[in-house]
């Protein structure tokens, strides 16, 4: 009967590496099946990633262009600044026209009525 004992016991052995055995087969599909999603989601968000670097490319490309027209809109209006008056010309132009009171003046046509006029009164 001993050996009886020891069929059994090693068929309980055998069964109970059997259960561990598919045990570690579940743990290792669990963790296949696991891995697979983490792969799955790291390539859908390195996908995205890539899309965003992408558009934060193109955005920055339309920034330094408008940038760059901006440097050339403010450089061109630097060259024009240099052909306005300053203040002390335009006050010295101030000063001119007061003097000659341009209100004052009289247009050729004014003169040419006011003499057929003074030469009509010295008719009369």
């Amino acid at each position: 009967m001993n050996g009886k004992y020891q069929m059994d016991d090693q068929y309980s052995n055998l069964n109970e590496l059997n259960t561990r055995l598919r045990i570690l087969e579940g743990k290792y599909n669990l963790t296949r099946e696991r891995m697979l999603i983490i792969n799955q989601n790291m390539l859908d968000h390195y996908k995205k990633t890539n899309v965003d670097l992408k558009s934060i490319e193109e955005d920055l490309s339309e920034i330094k262009e408008s940038l760059e027209v901006l440097k050339n809109a403010i450089k061109t209006i630097m060259k024009e600044i240099k052909f306005l008056a300053r203040k002390e010309e335009v006050k010295v132009l101030e000063k001119y026209i007061n003097m000659w009171n341009p209100l004052k003046l009289v247009t050729r046509e004014e003169v040419e009525e006011l003499i057929e006029k003074r030469l009509k009164n010295a008719k009369k």
